[in-house]
């Protein structure tokens, strides 16, 4: 049979990735109280993937292992716990091509199964790839594309377990983990619309997204007990990024409404718009602005913004003092920031970023409304093709404001906070360009 079986060929690709990181945190994501001890600590994520292409399909996974040096005894074998991210399946799909390959300049595809969803800047829909152990989701992908022009539609359905009755569903994240970037719990599904046009050298796009949240009630105890029925939050709003000659520009504007996971009426919005110039061939410099609005009104509505899935870390400071695990009261957020580019060649980066924080709203007790100042310096080495280093350090000059009881609750804090690591990155990949399969 297998002699008599027509054959064809496909793409065998094997990946992986080992990053080592050392961090040493004096204050990271929060300020510490004045008497409280800095940590240090090295994590490390292991990866191994495998792609393989043939005619109309495309698989994919990756497996994942996130540890931190020394949480294991060397004479066992550990039992995963919730509160460690172990070994997972980070990413398992297949993409089907609808259209056969002889439709020029048009591709129909549908891609099913565990994926990384990324657009655009990474603000609203990224891999939150900084973090060892990164995001992804359980979704479906309609992709449709034909020369400049995207037109995507995703969708994703969240369950415990295989019930036998009802989709009632429990979205509190297993261990210490956030499921998005404000800490908020799990979706119960999804559905976005995602329209995007290629530039000169840009991109201009369109998004909207609407995920549900299950709606709960209080147990004598103030635990929540999950119902039936959802809470929908709708964001929608235009991503810009284009360059022209020597300078770049980047503008975003999103507006979010319907009910949050705590039930609450939402009315809020998210500006943002930045430049970058390239003064020489080795240097460049820009300046931005960010505004995410925050707060209750009178009537209950709350106009705090979440930035959905997408990759904080990138924008509001690397010491991840806003929108990540540590809350900051729901204020909303203006960041006013100076970025600095050098790279003298293929194998050298070095930036430098100044930001500048404030609340987007009122304080209690008549606190003003600045949060403080963050200067990162990150410097990235590429020894070879496969292996590279980074190393950054980042200082934080908090204001009492943030620290305040309405913010981030830190009593007897430090003014002063630091951060640093190194990182090293080493990510081998081999492809198999021909491989003899049977139909």
């Amino acid at each position: 049979m297998l002699f008599f079986t027509p054959s064809a060929w496909a793409q065998f690709t094997v990946g992986a990735q080992l990053r080592t990181r050392s961090e040493f945190r004096d204050g990271q994501a929060a300020p510490l109280p004045k008497d409280a001890s800095p940590a240090f600590f090295t994590s490390q994520r292991t990866r191994l993937s495998a792609g393989f292409s043939g005619y109309r399909f495309k698989l994919g996974a990756t497996i994942q292992d996130v540890r931190v040096w020394g949480q294991d005894a060397s004479t066992i074998n550990r039992t995963t716990t919730q509160d460690n991210n172990a070994l997972i399946l980070h990413e398992a799909w297949a993409e089907i091509m609808l259209l056969d390959t002889v439709v020029k300049n048009k591709s129909l595809n549908l891609k099913i199964g565990r994926q990384e969803i990324v657009y655009d800047d990474s603000r609203l829909l990224g891999n939150l790839e900084w973090l060892q152990q990164g995001r992804r989701h359980d979704a479906a992908v309609l992709k449709y594309e034909t020369g400049p022009y995207t037109l995507h539609l995703g969708a994703a359905f969240n369950q415990n377990r295989e019930n036998t009755a009802g989709t009632v569903y429990n979205p509190t994240p297993p261990g210490n983990y956030t499921a998005n970037t404000n800490g908020a719990a799990m979706y119960k599904s999804l559905e976005y619309l995602y329209a995007g046009k290629k530039l000169g050298k840009g991109s201009l796009s369109l998004l909207f997204l609407a995920d549900q949240f299950s709606k709960f009630h209080p147990d004598s105890t103030g635990v929540k007990i999950w119902d039936k029925g959802v809470h929908t939050r709708m964001t929608t709003g235009l991503y810009y990024n284009n360059t022209l000659d020597k300078l770049t520009l980047t503008a975003a504007g999103y507006y979010q409404f319907g009910k949050n996971a705590n039930a609450q009426d939402l009315s809020a919005g998210l500006l943002s718009a930045a430049f970058q110039y390239q003064l020489c061939s080795t240097f460049s410099a820009g300046l931005g602005a960010d505004y995410t609005t925050g707060g209750i009104g009178t009537d209950g509505t709350s106009h705090a913004f979440d930035p959905l899935y997408g990759t904080p870390h990138k924008f509001w400071g690397y010491m991840d003092y806003f929108y990540v695990a540590s809350a900051f009261g729901n204020r909303g957020l203006q960041d006013y920031y100076l970025k600095t580019k050098y790279k003298p060649n293929s194998k050298f980066q070095l930036s430098a970023d100044l930001h500048q924080f404030y609340s987007a709203s009122d304080i209690p007790d008549n606190l003003s409304r600045k949060f403080g100042t963050e200067a990162d310096l990150v410097a990235n080495y590429a020894l070879t093709k496969v292996i590279s280093f980074e190393a950054g350090y980042s200082h934080f000059w908090n204001t009492i404001s943030l620290t305040s009881p309405g913010v981030k609750n830190v009593g007897n804090a430090a003014s002063n906070s630091n951060w640093a690591y190194v990182m090293v990155i080493i990510r081998p990949e081999m492809v198999v360009q021909k491989l003899g399969i049977t139909n």
